[in-house]
């Protein structure tokens, strides 16, 4: 049994890293890990260079990149400052709802056209060989996701679109393809063997248009959340990656990876979007439950097809746009950077945020000034910045999460399981298994303190003093770099600091701000994380 049910929390804490801790009258003051400093039994296999990916809209592209006539510098400078981390650009899906209603022109002159009937309603896009050039103009090296209409029913459409790319970017950049967006949501009320009937031979034929001889399909890119318990006839009805599988659908052996789609919160409806708030949002209990639904099918996945082949393609806050003030704000940042290391943990391969045209409030900067607003970046690109320092170079880091930690069974260790922060601390650990201490101790910590501070708040921002001396050889120093804004309701990129810097220009300004402390004690302030290596 691969998770806990969400309404059981009392299980004994049996691989629990434990803490000692005091309190205030207001928050958790002072917390202490125990250890033990060595690799943890349930660490990942080293992360992807690409954990942290996009996801853009297809109809959305041409704002994001430009063309060949006019780059968007601003948005190459965002995506270069990535690769600057790692050495490896961040992965990028073309994809999302307008992939579906996507067509291809070989005579069309323009790279991108959008049809927007009188009503002003996007009713369709069609892409001309130009379009390959804008896609060039990411990072050298950035592999695409490239999505398939599935929802016309239209075999010729996907297979010319997939032959179009094929030769205007080639087998080196083209990383997968996809056919169909959220196919779970059609009006087609596709189960899982319907869409294999329809999917597998689809791949097969394609991969023989294009000549190719090995798996380069993505699977699944379904959208509805998994039903617990997971072993039940309902669940197993479900139509996800494992009842395609199980259907058929790598018959070809055409798949390569699953992609599945999580949406924690919504605005598409008045129910759901009472609940869409920054403070339901930004707490690690309920991110790492809403997460942990998706471990039986990681685990399917990844025995069926391989340590990396599980992927969310398409992700974010609030779906339907994210909401306003929640997703636009420093808080935001917060979810997105414990979010993206959390599902890591849980053995997620890649992460790809979700962005659209203006007015997407969950975007991570507006590449273009519209009627929603400005050119800009939002908070929440700082989360992206860390995490790919996180990464840097290496190859052979291996993640954690240290506190609070799991259960004996996998899942995560909730408030009431165990977790005296009630959701507000999380700490990761990163081991280099090439380092010369590779298992004994790990090379990064990151410390995260969930706890809503606003800067309208008149009260003086709370802090844990976070003890890490158990994680460290004895009396090492280290270096603290700082993700911090003024607030979680911060909505400016110019007052969001990632280790001293801003980057509302869209390029790093100010000079890099680190900290070092001697004696393992750090002090976390509310709403704000730090990156401790040394």
């Amino acid at each position: 049994m691969w998770l806990l049910s969400t309404a059981l929390h009392c299980v004994a804490l049996a691989s629990a890293r434990h803490v000692l801790l005091s309190r205030d009258e207001t928050s958790l003051s002072k917390l202490t890990l125990s250890g033990p400093a060595s690799l943890p039994m349930d660490a990942t296999l080293p992360l992807n260079p690409a954990l942290a990916s996009f996801s853009i809209e297809t109809a959305s592209f041409e704002e994001f990149m430009g063309n060949q006539s006019y780059p968007n510098k601003f948005s190459q400078n965002l995506f270069e400052n990535l690769k600057e981390r790692t050495g490896v650009p961040a992965e990028v899906r073309i994809g999302g709802i307008t992939a579906d209603s996507t067509f291809w022109d070989p005579n069309q002159e323009a790279a991108l056209y959008n049809f927007i009937d009188s009503t002003g309603a996007l009713r369709n896009t069609t892409l001309g060989p130009q379009f390959w050039n804008a896609v060039k103009l990411l990072p050298e090296g950035t592999k695409i996701v490239m999505t398939l209409d599935l929802k016309s029913l239209n075999y010729t459409r996907a297979r010319d679109m997939a032959e179009a790319a094929w030769m205007g970017l080639g087998s080196r950049q083209i990383s997968r393809f996809e056919i169909g967006n959220e196919p779970d949501q059609y009006y087609l009320n596709l189960d899982a063997q319907k869409y294999t009937a329809i999917w597998e031979p689809w791949t097969v034929n394609i991969s023989k248009a294009l000549g190719i001889d090995y798996s380069e399909f993505q699977i699944g890119a379904t959208v509805k959340d998994p039903l617990w318990p997971y072993n039940t006839p309902q669940a197993d009805a479900l139509f996800d990656c494992v009842s395609a599988l199980a259907a058929g659908a790598n018959g070809g052996n055409t798949v390569t990876t699953c992609s599945e789609h999580t949406y924690q919160y919504s605005v598409c409806d008045p129910t759901r979007a009472a609940v869409a708030t920054l403070t339901n949002l930004v707490n690690h209990t309920r991110l790492a439950e809403y997460l942990d639904l998706w471990q039986p099918r990681i685990h399917s996945v990844r025995t069926q097809l391989g340590p990396d082949a599980f992927v969310i393609g398409e992700f974010n806050s609030v779906s339907c746009g994210g909401r306003a003030n929640v997703s636009n704000t420093f808080g935001q940042a917060m979810w997105l950077l414990d979010t993206t290391f959390y599902a890591a943990s849980i053995n997620v391969s890649r992460m790809y945020v979700h962005q659209g045209g203006p007015p997407a409030h969950y975007n991570l900067w507006y590449p273009v000034d519209s009627q929603s607003g400005p050119i800009q970046v939002f908070p929440s690109y700082s989360a992206y910045l860390f995490v790919t320092e996180a990464i840097g170079h290496s190859r052979s880091l291996r993640l954690s999460n240290i506190f609070p930690g799991r259960q004996a069974n996998g899942s995560s260790i909730t408030t009431a399981g165990g977790d005296p922060s009630a959701g507000l601390i999380s700490v990761y650990g990163f081991w280099d298994e090439k380092s010369s201490n590779s298992h004994n101790y790990p090379a990064k910590l990151a410390l995260l303190n969930l706890e809503i501070y606003n800067q309208t708040d008149s009260h003086p921002r709370p802090h844990t003093t976070i003890d890490i001396s158990a994680y460290l050889p004895k009396d090492q120093e280290v270096i603290v770099k700082w993700l911090t804004a003024p607030g979680a309701d911060v909505l400016s990129a110019n007052i969001t600091t990632w280790a001293g810097q801003t980057f509302a220009s869209g390029v790093a300004e100010g000079n890099i701000v680190e900290e070092k402390v001697s004696n393992g004690q750090v002090v976390v302030e509310a709403s704000s994380a730090a990156l401790v290596y040394w």
